[in-house]
């Protein structure tokens, strides 16, 4: 198993994915509001992204693995197409982390309707990821939600002291 998929689905471990998927949303506005204005420039470790970059990837992952699941149930033998995370949060900082949240919740939504759909046949379809091999449709689910406890994780990191009572929800 590739390293990547191993620690991300270690963090989702035993848990259902969607309901970990069902949770974020309202965690992510939480923390983002527990954050306030000055947190959403901080960064949890030196040279790791901030708050605000943080939200923003939140927002743009959901665009594209709802993509990735979309056509892994319509292609047969798909091909994942990788992005540069890192390219593309360059364009981050002056986006509105409040305008990302609600984008990411309405993608969320949007997203879990179709999860919620899938028979045990399209969570076994495959999809190829060139850097990380075969991830069948149920895997990128789970990873999903893996992926959502670990930028979460960072957020809560960032998190002012005394603030711990505003990630409740799923912890990671």
């Amino acid at each position: 198993m590739h390293p990547y998929t191993a620690r991300i689905l270690g963090l989702l471990g035993d848990r259902d994915p969607l309901e970990v998927l069902s949770a974020t949303p309202d965690r992510l506005a939480r923390l983002r509001e527990g954050l306030g204005k000055a947190g959403l420039t901080r960064s949890y470790a030196p040279g790791k992204w901030t708050a605000r970059e943080i939200l923003a990837h939140f927002a743009d992952v959901e665009i594209a693995v709802g993509f990735r699941v979309r056509q892994a149930l319509a292609e047969d033998g798909y091909r994942i197409q990788p992005f540069d995370q890192d390219a593309w949060a360059k364009r981050y900082r002056g986006l509105d982390p409040g305008l990302a949240v609600e984008a990411f919740r309405g993608l969320r939504l949007w997203n879990l309707a179709l999860f919620r759909s899938l028979s045990p046949e399209d969570l076994a379809r495959g999809a190829f990821h060139p850097e990380r091999g075969e991830e069948p449709v149920g895997t990128i689910v789970k990873l999903l939600a893996g992926h959502d406890l670990n930028h979460a994780g960072q957020l809560e990191r960032i998190l002012p002291k005394g603030s711990a009572g505003v990630s409740a929800g799923i912890a990671s």
